[in-house]
């Protein structure tokens, strides 16, 4: 008689667990913040702690959702990692951060627009930026204009917009 085979128990997935103590932390944190907020209510009956206290409760269920399936599932490999389309995208962030207060919001947004393009694989540089421009001036212009909502502008802006 063979004795019986002990079964091998199985880790939970740590990145799943750092997620869920994340997603839980900040939702305990918006609960917190909506419990500070007034509970008046206006003519629909909902009052400024009902959207940041539903986010709260849906952060908190992802992650449930998430130590739940950390439990479950077989670890998976990650997948190869591609450090330089991050590092596109960040270089726009940090270009459009520094320069939007001088060259305005339509050329550091079409920077911003060109370097997120090169690192989905767009390799135009020169043809991406001014298609970013367009769009941003399109936004500043509905933002500024219609919105009355004011978004830095610059040089380019002044000419098409006026001052």
């Amino acid at each position: 008689m063979t004795p019986p085979v002990a079964h091998a128990t199985r880790r939970p997935d740590g990145a799943a667990l750092v997620i869920t103590a994340g997603l839980c932390a900040l939702g305990a944190v918006l609960l917190w913040d909506a419990g500070r907020l007034p509970e008046a209510t206006g003519y629909s009956g909902m009052g400024p702690a009902d959207a940041p206290r539903l986010i709260g409760f849906g952060l908190i269920g992802l992650g449930i959702w998430t130590l739940i399936d950390g439990f479950r599932s077989e670890p998976e490999d990650p997948p190869h990692q591609h450090p330089m389309p991050v590092l596109w995208i960040v270089a726009g962030l940090g270009a459009q951060l520094v320069l939007l207060s001088t060259i305005g919001f339509s050329i550091g947004t079409g920077i911003l627009f060109a370097c997120t393009a090169r690192a989905f694989g767009y390799r135009k540089l020169l043809m991406s930026f001014p298609i970013g421009v367009a769009f941003s001036l399109l936004v500043f212009g509905i933002f500024d204009g219609l919105l009355k909502l004011n978004l830095p502008g610059g040089p380019l802006e002044t000419l098409i917009y006026g001052g």
